[in-house]
């Protein structure tokens, strides 16, 4: 019987690539010249410090545009509050999301099975398998959820027929 996953997947290496790309751009542009600012990361934690907020917005921008051209969408990034750091530097928090959380999986199945299309929707872990008769009815139920805009970006993964 024809099937696919949903997932959210990030490769880890990208990440890892575009933070160096991020440290290295911080220790050379002019405006961070004597700052304090780095970005340091831990698999899928990343590190944001700066002198001030008004750094820390650069830092995130910055971020933000290394891992876009990394191809690797901001919505995948979870970003914490801002919280005050040692010798009066601010220190913010980044999450690197993996998988589908139980919340946006059940939103999925729902979505899917309200759809009248002739296709079934299982959680599986951190994805949604998704199984139907018809290949045509997989492709449709795939145009649904591209759709639908969820906010974490979602690969369509292990079509088999």
């Amino acid at each position: 019987m024809p099937s696919f996953d949903i997932v959210s997947e990030v490769n880890l290496q990208e990440v890892a690539n575009a933070v160096n790309q991020v440290a290295k751009e911080i220790g050379t542009r002019y405006d961070f010249k004597g700052s304090k600012s780095k970005v340091e990361h831990d698999g899928a934690i990343i590190t944001l410090l700066a002198d001030d907020d008004y750094k820390l917005d650069q830092v995130v921008e910055v971020l933000k545009e290394k891992m876009v051209r990394r191809k690797i969408e901001p919505g995948s990034l979870d970003f914490a509050k801002v919280e005050a750091a040692s010798g009066d530097m601010v220190r913010q928090i980044v999450t690197v999301k993996q998988g589908v959380d139980t919340d946006l999986a059940k939103k999925i199945c729902k979505m899917i099975k309200g759809s009248k299309l002739k296709v079934q929707a299982a959680i599986q872990g951190d994805a949604v398998r998704v199984t139907g008769k018809k290949r045509d009815d997989l492709q449709d139920a795939i145009a649904k959820v591209k759709e639908a805009g969820y906010e974490l970006p979602l690969q369509f993964i292990n079509f088999r027929d």
